[in-house]
Parts: C-alpha cells; sequence; structure tokens
C-alpha cells in the first residue's frame, strides 16, 4: 500500500484574481467546468472558499465510482485543499501568476490498495484521473476566457 497521485496542470490566458475566483467558487463556476465523470454534485456549507462541504459522485469508469463529501480549506493564497471525509482522497487546487496568464494545477493523492489490486491502481489510476482533471481544466480555460 503506497499513496496514489494524479497531476494536471495548465496555463489559463486570464489573471490570477480571476481564475483564483472561479476555481474557489463552488455555487456558480464548479458545477461549469465538471466534466461527465461527476454526478449529483451538491454543495452543503457555505459555496465560497474555504469552509466549504460539496458532494459528488466522481465515476473515473465503469467499475470504479467513488461517493466524495469533500470540506474545502484553504492553507495559503491560491491553494484550495479539499479534504474527502470518505476516503483518504485530498485533491489540491493551486493557482499562480504566469505572467500574463495563470498557472493552474489539480493533484489528487489517495492510499492505494494492496496486492495485485493496488500494483494495478498504481499503473493505471493515475492516468486516468489526469484525463479527467484535464477535462476539468479545459472547461476552467473556457469559463475564464468568456467572463
Amino acid at each position: 500500500m503506497g499513496k496514489v497521485t494524479a497531476t494536471a496542470e495548465r496555463t489559463i490566458d486570464a489573471p490570477v484574481e480571476r481564475v483564483r475566483a472561479l476555481v474557489a467558487d463552488y455555487v456558480d463556476s464548479r458545477p461549469k467546468i465538471l466534466t461527465e465523470h461527476y454526478r449529483d454534485y451538491a454543495v452543503e456549507e457555505g459555496g465560497r472558499g474555504a469552509g466549504t462541504v460539496a458532494r459528488w459522485t466522481l465515476q473515473a469508469t465503469s467499475k470504479r465510482v467513488r461517493n466524495v463529501r469533500a470540506t474545502v480549506r484553504e492553507p495559503e493564497p491560491g491553494t484550495l485543499v479539499e479534504d474527502d471525509a470518505n476516503s483518504s482522497m485530498v485533491t489540491t487546487w493551486t493557482v499562480r501568476d504566469a505572467g500574463a496568464g495563470s498557472a493552474v494545477r489539480i493533484e489528487t493523492t489517495w492510499d492505494g490498495a494492496g496486492g495485485i489490486g493496488g500494483f494495478f491502481e498504481r499503473i493505471f489510476a493515475p492516468a486516468g484521473l489526469r484525463r479527467i482533471h484535464e477535462g476539468v481544466l479545459a472547461n476552467l480555460a473556457d469559463l475564464a476566457r468568456k467572463g
């Protein structure tokens, strides 16, 4: 058993303040940037940045479904961390200045399974989740350009 990590990064042609605001907006922006892999998304508490509690179902594959209940914290400006109450999964969003745009990074870590199943999880899961993150970042870039 060990940590499994999936990471995606993208530079978005929009001011860092705008992109940070979009990422921190769990009420209006977040549902617009999620891909078809997410369903049953709802905000239970808060809605903007730290203190928000949101839930969703993430269907990475036909067999890999995870019910997430995330509590959001902001350890420093430009970084939001979503801690899943239902598992060891932690997703960290980092938005930093990149000259004329914004560099956005999504990193998800979790405790992998042991044995042969864990071996395959460590090989295949990061690539699959990275593709999902890349889709979310593409949607975020589109939303940032619109307004």
